[in-house]
């Protein structure tokens, strides 16, 4: 196996598994979205790998569901055909993150063994392993706080869930593009390192206040845009609030900072705009500064339609889908914007 054919290789799995990854954020959304999470109540690494097979088996699972709040608070009227609905989401879950780790790992050992990749990658890479490893617990410690005293987990550890699942395909995507573009820096006039990055940083806060928003079913009330209800503000709380932990506790506020949030990326994502296309120098970055200016809008567009249907799944799930895209095209403009030196 030659150079070049070892590099596509690796560009394939990468690609695969960024794909995969990307699957796993979508099949989450909608296993929160579905009030799925919580119907294995087990986490068996092995033994959970296959499903219920028998009528006596699925009866033992839905035994096990009925002794946590969610179903004697919620969903008490609940019939096995409904229990397996929601039980299929939250394995087909679990599947996907087990899947996950041995098309990652399986590969990555075997690049390993045939020294195929450099010293300095290859840390990244066992580095992204091991995040990999640690969000199938990060999973588990989040679905443990919705199986005693609560009908649902923890809207904090849902969002660090959904924060690790970021960074770990934002790592993948990374090297994916370093393995893809093998080209050596160009000399040229680049966009200040900082500003792109930023403009990451503050996406990757909004995610994780849409983590909040969906854990604290807060996309269901004030079903209006761009006022709440009358109001800029929430009227069923008080504005100190807003300066205290509490805010992230309050469905309201957490909508708010969700909304204003998305407004402040607009504004620094025209200004980021605006300096590329008044400078003839960055003409190499238009074309991608582009595709990040129509997924954010298309973003801002879907998260409109989210809160005015009151989250209903479908829009929902394509907000989430549009956070990927959002992400994949800021993080290319990163990229290309690092090849300059």
């Amino acid at each position: 196996m030659n150079g070049e054919n070892k590099n596509t290789y690796i560009c394939y799995w990468l690609m695969l598994i960024t794909f995969l990854v990307a699957l796993m954020i979508i099949v989450g959304g909608l296993t929160r979205l579905t009030d799925s999470g919580l119907s294995i109540v087990k986490w068996d690494i092995i033994s959970g790998i296959l499903p219920p097979l028998s009528l006596n088996d699925w009866e033992n699972s839905f035994i096990l569901y009925k002794q946590i709040p969610e179903y004697k608070l919620v969903n008490s009227t609940m019939t096995l055909d409904q229990f397996k609905t929601i039980y299929w989401w939250e394995y087909t879950h679990r599947l996907l993150g087990r899947f996950i780790g041995l098309f990652y790992m399986i590969p990555l050992l075997y690049f390993t063994f045939k020294k195929t990749i450099k010293r300095n990658t290859l840390i990244s890479l066992y580095l992204i392993l091991i995040l990999i490893f640690f969000q199938g617990f990060v999973g588990w410690y989040m679905v443990k706080s919705g199986l005693t005293d609560r009908t649902d987990v923890s809207h904090y550890r849902l969002a660090l869930h959904l924060i690790l699942a970021f960074i770990i395909f934002i790592l993948l995507l990374w090297n994916y593009l370093k393995f893809r573009n093998k080209q050596n820096l160009i000399h040229r006039t680049k966009l200040p390192s900082y500003l792109p990055i930023f403009f990451i940083s503050c996406m990757l806060i909004q995610i994780c206040i849409g983590a909040f928003v969906s854990g604290l079913d807060a996309g269901q009330i004030y079903q209006s845009w761009p006022l709440m209800n009358q109001s800029y503000f929430p009227d069923d709380s008080s504005l100190k609030d807003l300066f205290s932990m509490k805010a992230f506790e309050t469905p309201s506020i957490v909508q708010f900072i969700h909304r204003n949030i998305a407004y402040f990326i607009i504004l620094l994502f025209g200004f980021i705009a605006t300096i590329i296309y008044k400078n003839e120098d960055l003409i190499y970055l238009r074309s991608t500064t582009l595709l990040v200016f129509i997924f954010l809008f298309l973003q801002i567009f879907l998260g409109i339609l989210t809160v005015i249907s009151g989250a209903q799944i479908i829009l929902a799930s394509m907000h989430q889908i549009g956070s990927i895209l959002l992400i994949t095209t800021s993080i290319i403009l990163v990229f290309k914007n690092s090849r300059i030196n």
